[in-house]
Order: C-alpha cells, then sequence, then structure tokens
C-alpha cells in the first residue's frame, strides 16, 4: 500500500515540503531513496525499535521509501517520526486519512519517545503557507513553533501518541501561546544595569551614542578598566526587539538548536561573546552541513569580541563583507544558503601587550614600535567599519568609593529609544535602512550635512590631528546620531566636535 507523510528540510532559515511516499508491497528489502545522508539512513533500526516498544511489528514486506524533491539533500535524524509513521499506515496498522492534514517531524530514541529537532519554527511558519492544518513536533520544540498564528501545533511524547492522534483524532491537543503576553512579559528585562558602573562617565555616553545609531564600538584601555563590564550592560538600553525583530531573531535560534523547550519567543536582543580561540566558521556560520555562525546568532543585536587583537587575522577579516552587507552567503558546490547578520559590533582590547599604555598610573613596559604594531593586527579595512573608539582609563580608588549614583539603563534607554523613534521616521522611504549607522552614501549627502562651523571644525581636525580620510564618513554619521539624541534636524558644530574625540586610532600619532 501507497502512503504520503509530510516533513520539511531547513536551508538557511527557511523550510520547504519534504513528500515521504511509503510503499509497502511484496518482498522481504528495505530501501530509501532521494537524496537521504547516513542519519536518515540508520533511521531503520531506530524505527524498527521504536514500533515493537510501542506494539507495532515492523512488517515483513519489502519497504520503498522516497523522499521528493530527490534533488535536495535530507540531512538528520528528524525524519524518524514521518518515515515512522507511513511505514505503520502503508501495512495498514492505523488509517492513513489524515495524514495530508499534518507536517510531522521528530527523532525517535529506541524506546518510541521523540527527541527535540532542529528549526521547528520556519517548518511551522512553512507549513501555515502551504495550507497544513497542523504541525506535530516533539513536546520540547511546540511552544516554539506555537508562536506561528493560524495553523494548529500538536507536542508529542512518542510515536504511540502520534499513531493514536492520526488513527482516532485523539490523545493531544493543540499548544495555545499568547504572543503578546509573552513579548510583554520578557521585553525589557536584563541581567544588568549600568548604574552598577562607577564613573566611566564618557565611555557611557560613547556606548550611548553606539546604541542610539546602531554604531560599532571599540574600546580600547587597561586590564581592570571596565570594558567587558559595560559591554556586557549595552543589550540593556538597545531598543527593544519589534515583533518581527523577534520572529526573525527566534528563527536563527532555532535553526542552530538554541532554543530550550521553556521558550517560545526570544524577547531579548541576542548578546555573543565569542572566545578568541574561535574558528572562522564558527563565526561566520558554514561547516558540512551548514549552520549559523556567531554573528547570525548575535542578529538584532550585540556581537562582542573581547581582546580584539587576540583573535585570529583569518576571522577577523571574514567580518568585513557581513558588516557591510549585513547578510552571510554560505556557498558549496551544490547549493547556497544565506543568513542574516545585522549585528552591532562592540570590541575591546589592551592598548598594547603589556596593557599599560596611556595608563595613568602604571608605566608601559613595551618597547619602542610594538604599541603600533600590536594595533596593526587589526586591518584597516576592519578599523574602518568600527564607528567609534573610546580610551577608557581605570577609575581611581577614591572615585570608585565615593562615586555618586549612576545612571540606569532604564534612563539611558528612554534616550536612546526616541532617537532611534526619529531614525525611522526620516528612513520611513528607505527599506532595509532603520539607524544612522545604515546610511548610504546618498542618504548622508543628504542628511548629514553639518552647519559652516561645524565643517570648519571637521576641516581643521582632518589637517591638524592627523586625522584618516576614511574617519570623515564615520564622524559624519556618528554626529547625526548626537544630533538626534538632542532632538536637533541639523548637525551642529558641537556635534561634530564630539564625534571627533571618537575617533582615537585614526589619530596619526596614536601609539608613539
Amino acid at each position: 500500500m501507497l502512503v504520503k507523510t509530510y516533513g520539511a528540510a531547513v536551508s538557511g532559515i527557511d523550510a520547504l515540503t519534504v513528500t515521504m511516499e511509503v510503499d509497502v508491497c511484496a518482498g522481504v528489502r528495505f530501501f530509501i531513496v532521494g537524496l537521504p545522508d547516513n542519519a536518515v539512513k540508520e533511521s531503520e533500526h531506530r524505527i524498527d525499535a521504536a514500533m515493537r516498544v510501542s506494539g507495532w511489528n515492523w512488517p515483513g514486506k519489502q519497504i520503498v521509501i522516497n523522499m521528493a524533491p530527490a534533488d535536495i539533500r535530507k540531512e538528520g535524524s528528524a525524519y524518524d517520526l514521518p518515515l515512522a509513521i507511513g511505514i505503520i499506515a502503508g501495512n495498514e496498522q492505523i488509517s492513513n486519512e489524515s495524514l495530508h492534514k499534518y507536517l510531522i517531524m521528530g527523532e525517535l530514541s529506541l524506546d518510541g519517545s521523540l527527541v527535540p529537532i532542529k528549526g521547528a519554527l520556519p517548518m511551522a511558519m512553512m507549513a501555515k503557507n502551504e495550507g497544513f492544518e497542523g504541525c506535530i513536533f516533539p513536546s520540547e520544540n511546540a511552544k516554539e513553533a506555537a508562536i506561528v498564528d493560524g495553523i494548529k501545533i500538536y507536542g508529542a511524547e512518542n510515536l504511540k501518541q502520534v499513531a493514536e492522534f492520526l488513527d482516532k483524532g485523539t490523545g493531544m491537543e493543540p499548544v495555545e501561546i499568547d504572543i503578546d503576553e509573552e513579548f510583554r512579559k520578557a521585553t525589557g528585562m536584563s541581567d544588568f544595569d549600568f548604574a552598577e558602573v562607577k564613573g566611566q562617565e564618557n565611555v557611557k555616553r560613547a556606548l550611548e551614542i553606539a546604541a542610539a545609531g546602531g554604531h560599532n564600538i571599540l574600546m580600547i584601555g587597561s586590564p581592570g578598566s571596565g570594558k567587558s563590564m559595560m559591554a556586557k550592560r549595552m543589550p540593556s538600553i538597545l531598543p527593544p526587539l519589534t515583533m518581527e525583530e523577534a520572529l526573525e531573531t527566534t528563527k536563527i535560534h532555532s535553526v542552530a538548536g538554541k532554543i530550550k523547550g521553556d521558550t517560545s519567543l526570544l524577547t531579548r536582543r541576542p548578546f555573543r561573546s565569542p572566545h578568541h580561540t574561535i574558528s572562522d566558521v564558527a563565526l561566520v556560520g558554514g561547516g558540512t552541513y551548514p549552520q549559523p555562525g556567531e554573528i547570525s546568532l548575535a542578529h538584532n543585536g550585540v556581537l562582542f569580541l573581547d581582546e580584539l587583537p587576540e583573535f585570529k587575522r583569518t576571522v577577523l577579516e571574514v567580518m568585513r563583507q557581513p558588516l557591510e552587507d549585513r547578510t552571510i552567503s554560505i556557498s558549496r558546490s551544490r547549493f547556497t544558503v544565506e543568513y542574516p547578520a545585522s549585528f552591532m559590533l562592540v570590541a575591546s582590547m589592551n592598548p598594547c601587550p603589556c596593557g599599560y599604555y596611556n595608563d595613568p598610573a602604571r608605566a608601559c613596559t613595551c618597547p619602542p614600535g610594538l604599541v603600533k604594531k600590536y594595533l596593526g593586527r587589526i586591518s584597516g579595512p576592519l578599523l574602518d567599519r568600527i564607528d567609534l573608539h573610546v580610551e577608557v582609563v581605570p577609575v581611581p580608588f577614591d572615585k570608585l568609593a565615593d562615586a555618586p549614583a549612576s545612571e540606569s539603563s532604564a534612563v539611558i534607554k528612554a534616550r536612546v529609544v526616541k532617537a532611534r523613534e526619529i531614525q525611522s521616521r526620516r528612513y520611513a522611504d528607505y527599506p532595509g535602512i532603520h539607524c544612522n549607522a545604515q546610511m548610504t552614501p546618498k542618504m548622508q549627502a543628504k542628511f548629514s550635512q553639518p552647519d559652516e562651523a561645524g565643517q570648519q571644525i571637521l576641516k581643521m581636525a582632518m589637517s591638524k590631528l592627523g586625522l584618516s580620510a576614511r574617519a570623515y564618513d564615520r564622524i559624519l554619521k556618528v554626529a547625526r546620531t548626537i544630533a538626534d539624541l538632542e532632538g536637533m534636524e541639523s548637525i551642529q558644530a558641537s556635534h561634530i566636535a564630539e564625534a571627533i574625540q571618537y575617533r582615537s586610532l585614526d589619530r596619526e600619532t596614536w601609539g608613539e
């Protein structure tokens, strides 16, 4: 008897339908075709054991399975459940009348229980678009997939439960999630607060500007000056995720298998902090079976690279294209996948190998020229994509002990949100542009022109401070953000002057 069950394959962060045609007929052999990988081919043994434990015998017949479309490689063990249901229905042990209504995915254990899978959310979104009535997933994936409106999501514990539901329509109820309530409940929550940071007002101001304009920022300072502490608090002042951003972020983490069973929707902006020993593939994504890398997991959030010069040169260089295009394409001989990578880069570094160049309390012990050489580990093109460079000086003991209470993250965030709202209105007619850091040269000429006094200050800075030509555009973008924070339509001389302060590494005399 020939029956069909339906599953899905994930490509990038999207899914497509896979039809499993199961023919149980006279014979004794087992065939599975349609470009399955080894994990799919091994499913015969897992299905056999799970069926016996669940009360069904393996058919004493020939089983031929075709996974269509046959030109797309089927990877992983998540096809166990639809294949098992197809075999049971093909052997006429359960009814096959309702199989066309559901998209079914899940990995089987030998005892018949279901193991969580990756990519349940994009599969559910695809199933809705394809007109399926519902989806059946392992129970741990049900909350994640249930955020998709307009389709029923069922969470199953084992093979027997799924088979009885498809046969009799009983034993499982749809999982329901109040998305708006989940979103409101978790939005704005943070484990860190800038109120805990003593002093460092100039650095906090730079971080506020970076958050308001979506700018990349690099902090340079001696060990223990608070660089990592402040970087970890960056998400607490970023604007809350919109529903669209939350869904897109959740899809990426779903494909990567990072969603926990009790989580339905990611409502906090991601904060990723990979170790400096990370490989280029782990950072940007890829592998034999492509998976999202750290830059995609940081999409709509923050990627924090601590001790930037310690990362391998090849690892840093692969970030150059994603920083500009905000996407990353992974190409293989047979296919290409694309992952979104619109993240804010926050980096920190010591100013030199010993760590104490420009430190007010300790002398630098590095020989002449070594500071420049240390900074040279970061290429000019990468440094060019970092809008703000700010020096972090250690806070003296008396200021640590007697410092007044600092502004909380909530107060700073309110100003950031107000500035982002101004930018959203300004760029409403420009698809894909949401903040000042994303401005194109043409847009910059329209929106980021300073007044006469500001132009003169910028001209003087370029010539007297030895600022590089590449700093020009970055200064204007940062000045535009500073003006937005003050609610001003035009860029004033004071905005240009403040923006110039945040280009420390562009000065020809830095490190000498």
